[in-house]
């Protein structure tokens, strides 16, 4: 039982489940307003790029610091902490008023748990997972703060909400090929460079 919870965990975190839900989360912050989907678009990409060069770094060219237990920043944990805090706050934010920051509050622990269930996996250490963490939570704090830098309310609430259900039913249990890519490639990549 207790190694299906894990996995039902890690499996919550992994890509090709919230990159989806990322994309309805674009989709509806473009009816508000398309610069908020673009700044969104940005966030994400950046967290990714600096989770996926931590990631090279330590499989192609050995760099780590063990003094931490930091290999690599969690992806799963940076997805789960960055897109379940958005999704969260817009949802709740269609309430009105501050109640987005309880549905960011419940992402940010959703992403805690899957990062918990990560450390109990002996996929990261506790370092790995709490960059993570604090990476995802940056990435979402920064675009909540613009969506809600005025008091607004969500419109659509119930259209993206079916959405975010229907694309969690289709794509959950799917495994993102990233990790393994990066282990594939990263060598040579590294070794390209000069850094291995």
């Amino acid at each position: 039982m207790e190694t299906k919870v894990l996995w039902i965990c890690s499996n919550l975190g992994d890509a090709a489940f919230t990159l989806p839900l990322a994309l309805v989360c674009a989709l509806w912050l473009r009816t508000v307003d398309w610069r908020l989907a673009l700044r969104w678009a940005v966030l994400l990409a950046a967290g990714m790029g600096l989770v996926g060069l931590s990631k090279i770094l330590y499989a192609g060219c050995g760099l780590e610091i063990p003094a931490l237990g930091f290999r690599m920043i969690s992806g799963h944990t940076m997805l789960a902490a960055s897109i379940y805090t958005v999704a969260g706050a817009l949802i709740f934010g269609s309430f009105g008023g501050g109640w987005y920051r309880l549905g960011a509050a419940g992402g940010l622990g959703l992403a805690a748990m899957i990062g918990a269930s990560r450390i109990i996996q002996d996929a990261h250490t506790p370092s790995e997972v709490i960059a993570g963490w604090l990476l995802g939570a940056a990435i979402a704090g920064m675009l909540l703060m613009r969506v809600f830098e005025q008091p607004r309310k969500m419109p659509r609430a119930a259209v993206a909400g079916v959405g975010l259900l229907a694309v969690s039913s289709i794509a959950y249990g799917h495994h993102a090929p990233f990790q393994a890519l990066i282990e594939q490639y990263s060598w040579a990549l590294c070794r390209g460079l000069g850094l291995s």
